[in-house]
């Protein structure tokens, strides 16, 4: 049986892209996977590596390489890449996954001359331009780990068209397209309450994602509508903020978050998908995230605003509305023009789309590529 690494600087368990990579390869091959623990259920060997814990001291230090743009020596200082080489190294796989640019550089130095295929979850020289200080530090850093490094890869795979192009224009790569999919859940649209509208958005306490313009939302709807916001709480200070907007709405509601795996099974029966994320960075003006297919995947009607890589596929299958600006009274007068009716068939929509749109679908790319490469 063929072995492959799968490299990943992530809470491996809670990482979705990554997950659906072990669900694919596990029964086939003999997968190992290295990242932050703990180890997931599934047929692996794990080979934890600490999330790395740093002094004030050693912050300095690092700003002070970044500035200089030291970035190889940065790189191999980090705690994470050095325990990655501790462990991996001397050990052999017939193939090597590296997921995002951030892993890259110790998934090629360990791989003994076997193919690297790198998995770009994001456009990293662009992740968070909209903070001056990562523009100062982080930006230059990652385009010298891409241009140095990325046309090594023997092959290399990304989420989203505009993300790839990008990637080709800036370092003459290639890399082929795998949306962040959903397995299809094989649920059923849930009915749809008359004179009732319930929106749902689930995701992180991510303050780049500017959360507080979908609750500032709600006070130009009528009284059809209410809002769960399923958040994980990965900023407190933030949650709090959001929940001190929301407060004196009754029609908001902050819900407990469940594992990935149940996501699309717990907001099934809500009627819309929201999620109106202005593009504050290049990342955010092509993002094409996991919740969105979990929209169609719990078959839901969709609501976005006119982020473009988003907008295509849901005009493409029919699947909801598109705000005309990321601005909380235009999202607000698109869903005001919603039926029952309409809510309906854009919930059928999604349900005949889920099929297509599923992981079932994309990973048959990945796949491939793995096949050819081993």
């Amino acid at each position: 049986m063929k072995s492959i690494l799968i490299v990943s600087f992530s809470v491996i368990q809670n990482d979705p892209r990554v997950m659906r990579q072990v669900r694919l390869l596990e029964r086939d091959f003999r997968v190992t996977v290295s990242g932050f623990g703990p180890k997931p259920d599934a047929e692996i060997y794990f080979l934890e590596i600490d999330k790395p814990r740093t002094s004030f001291v050693q912050k300095g230090i690092w700003a002070f390489k970044l500035l200089l743009r030291l970035s190889e020596s940065y790189y191999w200082s980090l705690p994470q890449v050095q325990q990655g080489l501790k462990t991996l190294e001397g050990q052999k796989f017939d193939l090597l996954v590296a997921n995002d640019v951030a892993a890259l550089p110790l998934v090629l130095r360990v791989s003994g001359r076997r193919p690297v295929l790198i998995d770009a979850h994001e456009y990293s020289p662009g992740e968070f331009e909209d903070k001056w200080l990562w523009r100062l530090l982080f930006a230059p850093y990652y385009y010298s780990l891409c241009s140095r490094y990325l046309p090594q890869a023997a092959a290399m795979t990304t989420v989203c068209k505009g993300i790839a192009d990008e990637y080709a224009k800036e370092f003459g790569v290639n890399p082929k397209l795998i949306h962040n999919m959903p397995f299809d859940q094989h649920l059923e649209p849930s009915p749809v309450l008359p004179g009732r509208v319930r929106l749902v958005h689930h995701g992180s306490t991510i303050r780049s994602r500017h959360l507080g313009v979908m609750i500032e939302m709600m006070s130009h709807l009528d009284d059809r509508f209410t809002l769960d916001l399923m958040l994980v709480e990965t900023d407190s200070a933030y949650m709090a903020e959001l929940r001190d907007i929301a407060r004196g709405d009754p029609r908001i509601s902050f819900v407990e978050p469940v594992p990935l795996e149940r996501i699309c099974q717990r907001i099934n029966g809500y009627d819309v998908g929201l999620f109106l994320l202005p593009p504050v960075n290049f990342n955010y003006r092509f993002a094409l995230p996991n919740k969105f297919f979990e929209f169609v995947q719990a078959r839901l009607a969709v609501a976005i605003g006119p982020s473009p890589e988003m907008a295509a596929l849901l005009e493409d299958y029919d699947l909801g509305v598109v705000s005309r600006s990321f601005e909380p009274r235009a999202m607000a007068t698109a869903l005001s023009g919603l039926s029952d009716r309409d809510i309906r068939r854009y919930k059928a929509a999604a349900n005949i789309a889920a099929r297509e749109l599923s992981f079932e679908v994309a990973g048959r790319v990945l796949r491939e590529e793995i096949d050819r490469l081993i």
